[in-house]
């Protein structure tokens, strides 16, 4: 190609280079971030109260659990689950056998019907992200993407299965 020539080959046919495992997933996550972050503010929350919807979305865990996968001290996760159930979104339940100072953490209703929306919305601009793949490309990154965040989950001692009986129930958010 002359210096005054277009590249006229088509942006998919392109070669792109490789940026590598840790910057491409570093900079996936920045993408998934930037999701988040907007919806989140649509919605007057912080980040990391999309994210405690989102582990709520299909189980109910004790405070003790929600701190341990959100990566949160026991009293940074009792101000946020304080401020969400200020809001309307949670609500704590006595677990019936056992300690009975222990509680868990459910969703309410309109927590269920935010979360059910978020999760629309997150899904919806994501799958714009790789639209540009093949059905087969798009599967296999789901599942090496999965494959990832349960092995890193269980090296970390957490469980991610709990409600989770197949992957059309699952929501994102």
């Amino acid at each position: 190609m002359t210096a005054g020539q277009a590249d006229r080959t088509p942006p998919r046919a392109r070669r792109r280079p490789d940026l590598g495992i840790a910057d491409a997933l570093v900079q996936a996550s920045f993408l998934v971030q930037a999701v988040l972050g907007e919806l989140a503010a649509e919605q007057e929350l912080s980040i990391v109260q999309m994210r405690l919807l989102g582990v709520l979305r299909d189980r109910e865990l004790r405070m003790a659990q929600l701190a341990r996968i959100l990566g949160l001290t026991k009293s940074s996760t009792s101000g946020l689950v304080d401020r969400a159930e200020r809001r309307g979104l949670v609500r704590r339940t006595a677990i019936p056998v056992g300690d009975e100072r222990a509680v868990h953490v459910v969703l309410s209703e309109e927590g269920r019907r935010l979360t059910a929306q978020l999760g629309a919305q997150v899904a919806r601009r994501l799958e714009g992200a790789t639209e540009h793949l093949s059905p087969t490309n798009r599967g296999r990154l789901s599942g090496l993407l999965t494959d990832v965040v349960l092995h890193d989950a269980e090296r970390h001692g957490i469980d991610l299965s709990a409600g989770q009986s197949s992957s059309a129930q699952r929501s994102v958010v």
